[in-house]
């Protein structure tokens, strides 16, 4: 299926693009066995020019029928490409990037390819009750694969160590599957099915410092989000 790749769109999130907008459907927690509880998902991955994208996932418990029986929990986070972060990334804090993007072409953003001809990428994902995790990982055409490098639980938070997510572009559905680790090895958490339901918006044209004209749009970067498959 061709990836529609939105303008505007700084170049280094070219490989994540496929990833924009809200998705949403149903699943099942655990192995995703019949018996295994209903849940429905809703993911939105957003961008507002900056090099990462903004995620956002809401679920609920749904009964067989998919009606939605109560709020099951929501989670938010960034993800990014893994590169060192340089003037042009913003930061600490609220100190202002530099105008020009720290990768201006579609060269610079091949450099990052890695042995396995994918992108290594990160997420910072943060949950209710105290609990935020730091995944390494890589994409891969529409192929995302992380792991948890580091988690950050609260004095009060619940047991949680690690776990590795998996998600995958499949005839325009987005699949998700979450592993857990639970007393010392990983087992299946949850599992979704999503469609696409809405596109992301256009973020405003960011200007190159000195000429006051937009930087080049996605649309002409050359990087082709599915190379390396």
């Amino acid at each position: 299926m061709p990836v529609e790749i939105p303008t505007h769109l700084t170049p280094e999130l070219v490989p994540l693009s496929w990833l924009l907008g809200t998705w949403s459907g149903e699943g099942r927690l655990g192995a995703g066995n019949e018996g295994d509880e209903r849940i429905r998902q809703q993911v939105t991955f957003s961008q507002d020019g900056l090099p990462f994208l903004r995620y956002e996932a809401r679920s609920w418990l749904v009964d067989g029928e998919g009606r939605q029986i109560r709020p099951l929990t929501s989670e938010a986070g960034f993800w990014a490409l893994d590169r060192p972060m340089t003037d042009a990334d913003v930061g600490p804090g609220m100190r202002p990037a530099e105008i020009v993007p720290a990768l201006k072409s579609a060269e610079e953003v091949e450099e990052l390819r890695n042995e396995a001809g994918g992108f290594d990428i990160t997420a910072t994902i943060v949950h209710p009750g105290g609990i935020a995790e730091l995944y390494y990982g890589s994409i891969k055409g529409a192929v995302v694969e992380l792991g948890t490098d580091l988690v950050m639980r609260g004095r009060s938070s619940k047991e949680y160590a690690a776990a590795t997510r998996l998600y995958g572009l499949v005839n325009g559905s987005l699949f998700f599957r979450w592993d857990v680790q639970e007393d010392g090895e990983m087992k299946p958490h949850a599992s979704v099915a999503m469609a696409k339901i809405a596109e992301p918006p256009a973020p405003e044209p960011r200007e190159e410092a000195g000429d006051g004209k937009p930087s080049e749009g996605a649309d002409g970067t050359g990087v082709n989000p599915a190379e390396g498959e």
